[in-house]
C-alpha cells in the first residue's frame, strides 16, 4: 500500500496534468481555440503528452482506487471527462498535421519517375482503317521491395527505390514522430476508430486530388461501356499511364507514411489506415480496366485491350507488394481476375476476327480489280498482331478451328496442320487468317463478269498479302518461308492465268493456219482472210486497250512487270506477223485500214495499261 505521501505526490501529478489538459480545452479555452499546441512551440507539445500520459495512469493509479467508493467513482469520471478532453484535443491536433503537411504532388515528375523505373509497354501503331472497309515485364520479386522506416532524418521530400516501386516522402520526419506520438496515445485510450477515420479523411483527399491531377475520372463500369470506343481510346492511353504512378508512387508512398506512423502500434492498424486511405480510389482505378475486360467485343478493340494486359502484367507485382496484407485481399483478386478477363477477351476477339474475315459477306466487285478494302483492314490488323507477338504467344494456346480436305464443307477452307508442324498456335491463326482470307477473295472474285479481271482481282491481292508479310519481319518469321513461297506462287499462277485469259484469243488473230490458199503455200495467201485477220486483232487488241487501261494495278512494280510480260508475247508474235504479210496488204488497196499499228504503236499502247483511268 502507498504511503498518504506517494499518494499525494500521485494526486498533485494528476491535477497539474489535469490543469494543461483543459488549458487548451477548445470548448472552454480561448487560447485553446486559436492556437495548436503542434507546430509553434516544441516544448510545450511535450509537456501536452507528458499530461495526457499522466492522465491515462491516473485511470488505473493506486491513490484514488485507495479512497472511498463514492470518490473512487467521482474521481473515475473526473479522469474519463479530462480523457475525453485531452483525445478532442490531440484528434484535432493530428488532423491538423496531417492538414498542413499534405502538399500537392507534382504530378509531372512523377509521371517522369514512374516510366524511367518501369519496363515501358512498346508504343504500337494504331490501326488504320479503310473508309469504305468492310460492309457491315516486369519479373519483379516481391522481397524487400518496401524497404521502410520511421522518422527519416531529412526534411526535405526524397525519393527511394526498390524495384519498379519509386516511394515518396510525403511528409517531413518532424511531422511524422509527432503523428506517431499522437496515434500511439489515442489507440493506448481507446480511440482507435477515430484515429483511423480522421486519418483516412485527410489522406484520402490528398489521394483524391492526385487522382484528379492524374487525369482518373470518376466512371462507374456502366459509365465506361457507355462511351464510344474512340473515346475510350484515348481514356486507356492515359489510365495506363496513371495507373502506373497510382500503383508504384502514390499507393505505396501511402503504404510507406502508414506504416512509418502506425507500424509501432501493430501491423493491423497501419494496414487498416492504408485501406482506409486507398481502398475508394484503388477500386475506382481498377473499375476502368474491369469495365474494358468485361465489353462488347469487336476486333478494333484488340490492341488496346493487349496494352491494357501488357501494362497491368507489368505492375501486377508491384500491385501485390503494395496490397499485401490480408486486409487488401480484394484488390490484388480484382487486379488478378482483370488480368485473366482481359486474356480471355482477346483470345474470343481473335476467333471472332478470324470468323468475320470468312463471313465478310460484301458482293459488289471493287472497280478495277484493285485490292479489296478487306484485304487492306485484314493485313494491317495481322501486321498489327505481329508486334505484340510476345504477348500473344503467352495468351494464345490453342489451333483455330479450321475446315479440313475431308470434311465437305464447301463454306470453310481446307488447312492441315501436319504441313506446319513446329508452329506456335498464334502463327497457326494467323495463317488460317491468310487462308480464310484468300477463301473469301476468292468468292468475291467470281463476281466479276470478265474471267480476266477476275485473275487480275486475285493478283493483285495476293500480292498485296505478299508484301505485308515480307515488309514486317515479325509476321514473316511466324508465317514462314514455306507458305511465303506458296502464296507467292498464287500471285503469280493469278498472273498467268490473267494472260492466258486475255491474250490467248488476241495472239490467236497471228496464226498463221486459215490464211493459206490451199496448194500454193509461197504465194496463196487470201488477202480477204489476211484482211479479215488484221481487223480482228486491232478490234480486240483495241478494246483490250481501252478496257483493261481502266483497271489498276497498285503496285508500280507490279504494273510494270505484268507489262514487260504481255509486251514479251505481244511484240514479237505482232512483229513476226507483220513481216510475213505487210507485203500482202500493202500491195492492196487502203493498207493503213488494216495495218494500224507498227509494233512501236502497240508497245506504247500496252504502257497505258493497268493506270485505272480511260487511255488518251
Amino acid at each position: 500500500m502507498e504511503t498518504p505521501e506517494n499518494s499525494n505526490k500521485d494526486n498533485s501529478g494528476y491535477e497539474s496534468a489535469e490543469k494543461i489538459i483543459l488549458r487548451w480545452d477548445s470548448t472552454a479555452s480561448e487560447e485553446g481555440r486559436e492556437r495548436m499546441i503542434f507546430g509553434t512551440d516544441r516544448q510545450e507539445a511535450d509537456v501536452y503528452l507528458q499530461a495526457v500520459d499522466e492522465i491515462q495512469r491516473s485511470l488505473s493509479s493506486a491513490s484514488i482506487s485507495d479512497c472511498s467508493h463514492n470518490v473512487d467513482a467521482d474521481n473515475q469520471s473526473k479522469v474519463n471527462t479530462t480523457i475525453q478532453i485531452a483525445m478532442a484535443r490531440l484528434e484535432d491536433e493530428f488532423r491538423n498535421i496531417l492538414i498542413i503537411h499534405t502538399s500537392a504532388l507534382e504530378i509531372d515528375s512523377l509521371f517522369d519517375s514512374s516510366t524511367s523505373f518501369s519496363s515501358s509497354t512498346p508504343t504500337h501503331h494504331d490501326l488504320e482503317v479503310d473508309e469504305d472497309c468492310i460492309s457491315d515485364d516486369s519479373g519483379i520479386s516481391r522481397n524487400n521491395l518496401l524497404q521502410l522506416h520511421h522518422c527519416e532524418s531529412s526534411d526535405s521530400s526524397t525519393y527511394r527505390t526498390s524495384s519498379s516501386i519509386r516511394e515518396v516522402d510525403l511528409m517531413p520526419a518532424e511531422a511524422i514522430c509527432d503523428l506517431q506520438a499522437i496515434a500511439m496515445r489515442m489507440i493506448a485510450a481507446g480511440y482507435l476508430r477515430e484515429c483511423i477515420q480522421v486519418y483516412g479523411s485527410v489522406r484520402k483527399s490528398s489521394v483524391d486530388s492526385s487522382f484528379r491531377k492524374l487525369g482518373i475520372e470518376k466512371l462507374s463500369i456502366g459509365d465506361v461501356q457507355r462511351l464510344e470506343w474512340e473515346a475510350l481510346e484515348g481514356k486507356i492511353r492515359r489510365w495506363i499511364r496513371a495507373a502506373r504512378v497510382c500503383v508504384r508512387i502514390l499507393f505505396a508512398s501511402e503504404k510507406k507514411l502508414c506504416e512509418q506512423i502506425f507500424d509501432c502500434v501493430g501491423t493491423d492498424i497501419d494496414d487498416a489506415c492504408f485501406m482506409e486511405t486507398v481502398k475508394g480510389p484503388a477500386i475506382q482505378l481498377f473499375n476502368f480496366a474491369e469495365a474494358i475486360s468485361i465489353s462488347r467485343r469487336s476486333p478494333e478493340k484488340l490492341f488496346k485491350i493487349l496494352d491494357l494486359y501488357d501494362a497491368l502484367m507489368e505492375f501486377l507485382p508491384d500491385i501485390e507488394a503494395v496490397f499485401d496484407s490480408k486486409s487488401s485481399d480484394s484488390i490484388r483478386v480484382q487486379a488478378a481476375e482483370i488480368l485473366s478477363r482481359l486474356a480471355e477477351a482477346a483470345r474470343g476477339i481473335l476467333s471472332e476476327f478470324e470468323n468475320a474475315v470468312l463471313r465478310e459477306p460484301s458482293r459488289v466487285p471493287v472497280p478495277g480489280g484493285t485490292i479489296h478494302p478487306l484485304t487492306r483492314y485484314v493485313m494491317n490488323y495481322i501486321s498489327l498482331i505481329s508486334d505484340y507477338k510476345q504477348t500473344l504467344i503467352e495468351l494464345i494456346m490453342s489451333k483455330p478451328s479450321t475446315g479440313s480436305r475431308y470434311s465437305g464443307d464447301p463454306s470453310t477452307p481446307d488447312m492441315e496442320f501436319t504441313e506446319l508442324e513446329g508452329k506456335t498456335p498464334l502463327a497457326l491463326h494467323l495463317i488460317w487468317i491468310i487462308v480464310v482470307l484468300q477463301f473469301n477473295l476468292d468468292g468475291k472474285s467470281k463476281h466479276y463478269r470478265d474471267v480476266s479481271l477476275a485473275h487480275l482481282f486475285m493478283m493483285n491481292n495476293v500480292h498485296y498479302i505478299v508484301q505485308k508479310v515480307k515488309g514486317s519481319p515479325e509476321l514473316r518469321e511466324m508465317i514462314g518461308d514455306d507458305c511465303l513461297r506458296k502464296l507467292t506462287g498464287k500471285f503469280r499462277q493469278a498472273a498467268t492465268s490473267y494472260q492466258r485469259a486475255t491474250w490467248v484469243s488476241v495472239l490467236y488473230c497471228l496464226r498463221d493456219e486459215g490464211l493459206h490458199v490451199s496448194g500454193s503455200f509461197s504465194s496463196g495467201v487470201s488477202k480477204t482472210a489476211l484482211r479479215e485477220r488484221f481487223k480482228t486483232f486491232n478490234a480486240m487488241f483495241e478494246e483490250v486497250h481501252r478496257t483493261q487501261s481502266m483497271w489498276l494495278i497498285p503496285d508500280g512494280q507490279l504494273r510494270e512487270e505484268l507489262r514487260i510480260s504481255i509486251s514479251e508475247k505481244l511484240l514479237p508474235a505482232y512483229r513476226s506477223f507483220l513481216g510475213r504479210f505487210r507485203s500482202h496488204i500493202e500491195s492492196g488497196k487502203h493498207p493503213e485500214n488494216y495495218i494500224k499499228y507498227s509494233a512501236e504503236d502497240l508497245e506504247t499502247a500496252v504502257l497505258d495499261f493497268f493506270e485505272g483511268y480511260p487511255a488518251s
